[in-house]
């Protein structure tokens, strides 16, 4: 059994270990809290990179797509320059044949002004009146006209073929500007969702960055509450050790006291016994220890009776 100074002393170990314990209960509290509050913010930020990883997706998709057509439209571009510049290599030819034929038969111009001016002589002669001698002339002028076109007809072929290459030259500039033209808008397109793919992955490379720091962070607070929270075991373990200490300390002095409390009235039933006997006067209380010895007599044969009852 404990000494009155050492209950005394666990006593006062019991408080501070009640103190402590509920100190150490709302530290743990309070880390939870942050631990929680950051492992929340981890979770929000993963979903914000899942949210920007599908747009980077689609802005890649687009990106290859347009990509895939501008590629395909500059190989159209390429090959219309080709035909172009295989169109001006053979007007350059026309034009040395054009030169040379124009040397062989003495001619000078455009041989199509010639046709021109026939066609409005021709005109002429079909639609205004005139007189039977100026309408033979007219004729006459035409047929020499025609005569000299006539003999320039291997340069009007080669004029002609100049004439018709350029005009495909002409469509064929217009169809590339036209597709050079898309190329741009569509390449413009493209760099749009490439400057948007590079801008959502630099945003998706700062989330991760604040995703580690929202983990290192929660980690550090969860060793903090398993540290505090095996501390506060260890603290409980020491509660319930003095507790029971006390407790088991309580029983033997209950015990103690109830013996004491026995042998004095064993005690007083033996002295008002001899004044019983001696025929003294007895005082309140020494009636009241006799009353109780009575009533305890009383108890212990009803608990005999009952004792003989069970075994008959």
């Amino acid at each position: 059994m404990l000494s009155e100074d050492e209950t005394k002393e666990l006593i006062e170990q019991l408080t501070k270990a009640k103190d402590e314990v509920r100190a150490l209960k709302d530290k743990l509290n309070s880390i939870n809290k942050h631990k929680e509050n950051w492992y929340n913010k981890k979770n929000d930020i993963n979903k914000q990179i899942s949210d920007k990883i599908g747009g980077v997706r689609g802005a890649k998709h687009k990106r290859n797509d347009l990509t895939s057509q501008v590629k395909e439209l500059k190989n159209q571009r390429n090959d219309l320059n080709k035909q172009i510049n295989d169109r001006i290599s053979e007007i350059k030819k026309l034009k040395d044949d054009y030169k040379a034929a124009c040397e062989k038969h003495h001619v000078q111009g455009d041989p199509s002004l010639l046709k021109k001016q026939i066609d409005g002589m021709e005109f002429k002669l079909e639609t205004e009146p005139m007189s039977f001698d100026k309408e033979q002339k007219l004729r006459k002028e035409i047929k020499k006209i025609q005569k000299q076109y006539s003999e320039m007809k291997e340069v009007t072929t080669i004029w002609e073929s100049a004439k018709n290459k350029s005009k495909e030259i002409d469509k064929l500039k217009k169809e590339a500007n036209r597709i050079h033209k898309q190329v741009q808008e569509m390449a413009q397109l493209s760099q749009g969702h490439h400057e948007e793919l590079i801008g959502e992955s630099k945003e998706i490379d700062d989330l991760k960055k604040s995703e580690e720091e929202a983990y290192n962070k929660f980690m550090e607070y969860k060793k903090e509450f398993s540290d505090v929270n095996d501390e506060l075991k260890q603290k409980l373990k020491e509660l319930n050790e003095i507790k029971e200490t006390l407790d088991k300390n309580k029983v033997e002095l209950a015990e103690l006291q109830k013996d004491k409390e026995k042998k004095t009235l064993e005690e007083k039933e033996k002295a008002v016994e001899e004044k019983v006997k001696k025929k003294e006067k007895l005082t309140t209380e020494d009636l009241l220890v006799l009353q109780k010895t009575m009533m305890d007599e009383e108890v212990k044969e009803k608990k005999a009776k009952s004792r003989n009852s069970k075994k008959a």
